[in-house]
């Protein structure tokens, strides 16, 4: 028999991947799942996506293989949308580089960066994939606390008093996934500070700027923000195209092209029509935005009733496509969800999977139609 590699050893299978198998076979037993465990958008991607995907199906050269870098109308569609929307000015030939979904880009960056024994930065609650990756590739990852009575914000001064000689990577995230918590620009402000003091490559995850959040930002508008600092990007969330793998990755021209040694010996391209695709949706109007927007607001005030009815005290100001709630004081929240899963057949995300600052937490998916969060509240309230 052959044994895995040693550096899986420490690294778990994905909680959603193993719990869905579960949720799986309860719906093919009968059971009616309601789940508000996922944030997979289920809404329809704009019109013009699909349009301008279709048209660049029969393309001369559309089933070639592509640049690693992206086509330049891609890329000038991303400078475009982070000038318009950020009021961030990239170069679209060397500042630009994009990536077949932002989670693909935690990979690269790790391995790009990372030699084995360096420590890394990670928000505690947090994206699970920063542990992990940063666990395959041989570093050490040290947490960061983020706490409700410090507003989901890393205290700066504290991590300052650390020993962070081996700190060479910081994983920040707003806004902020599971809590919803957004950074004001002083606080970019600061991470930049932070990273030129201690010689850190700060890596911003920015998936969820434009859900509920009417003021979308971007770290790289700080001042000197560039040669210390990447941006994580996707359309995913934003545009309703998850399963399209499309992200991207902003920075210095250095710290891209340290990046691209990696991509260019882990893909070939990515297929030109959903580039295609994806420029049309970055060169929308703000119309996209704001009606989507109504869609989630609707959906967030119901799972706001559910949450409620089940005496669960939601965060405040909370932007995203999630809402971050205490379970009642005594309970336990994976023991919570299970019964909710069980008992009114209804999923939800357990906070413990996103850092021990989690563990009296459920998240609620707003990716789940009204209709379906109505019949979850009548469940609970019968």
């Amino acid at each position: 028999m052959i044994e895995q590699a040693k550096r899986l050893d420490s690294v778990k299978e994905y909680y959603f991947s193993s719990k869905l198998r579960e949720v799986r076979a309860m719906a093919a037993a009968g059971k009616d799942i309601i789940n508000l465990g996922i944030g997979s958008p289920d809404l329809a991607p704009p019109p013009q996506v699909i349009s301008a995907l279709n048209e660049a199906l029969v393309n001369t050269g559309a089933h070639q293989y592509q640049p690693y870098k992206g086509t330049a109308d891609f890329r000038n569609a991303i400078a475009e949308f982070y000038q318009n929307h950020y009021q961030v000015s990239l170069d679209a030939e060397t500042e630009i580089l994009p990536l077949m979904g932002s989670k693909e880009g935690i990979t690269h960056v790790s391995m790009a960066f990372l030699n084995e024994g360096d420590e890394v930065l990670i928000p505690n609650p947090g994206y699970p994939t920063y542990s992990s990756v940063t666990e395959l590739v041989g570093a050490k990852a040290v947490y960061y606390d983020l706490t409700a009575e410090g507003n989901w914000l890393p205290n700066l001064e504290e991590l300052a008093k650390k020993d962070l000689s081996k700190v060479k990577l910081m994983w920040v995230n707003y806004p902020h996934m599971p809590t919803g918590a957004s950074a004001n620009e002083s606080l970019f402000e600061e991470l930049v500070t932070f990273a030129k003091t201690h010689n850190i490559l700060i890596v911003n995850d920015n998936p969820y700027s434009f859900i509920l959040n009417e003021h979308p930002k971007s770290i790289l508008k700080a001042e000197g923000a560039k040669d210390m600092v990447l941006e994580l990007n996707s359309l995913s969330k934003s545009f309703n195209m998850a399963g399209w793998r499309i992200g991207m990755l902003c920075g210095s021209e250095r710290n891209l092209n340290t990046v691209l040694k990696v991509k260019t010996n882990m893909d070939s391209g990515m297929f030109y029509p959903l580039q295609a695709g994806a420029a049309a949706a970055l060169r929308l109007n703000e119309d996209w935005f704001s009606d989507l927007n109504k869609i989630y607001q609707s959906r967030k005030e119901k799972v706001l009733e559910l949450a409620e009815a089940l005496e669960c005290e939601p965060e405040k100001d909370q932007t995203g496509m999630f809402v971050w709630a205490k379970v009642p004081q005594g309970t336990n929240a994976e023991a919570f969800v299970d019964f909710l899963l069980n008992k009114y057949h209804i999923f939800t995300a357990p906070g413990f999977i996103f850092g021990s600052n989690g563990e009296a937490y459920i998240r609620f998916s707003l990716c789940a139609s009204q209709e379906n969060i109505e019949r979850a509240i009548k469940r609970i309230k019968q």
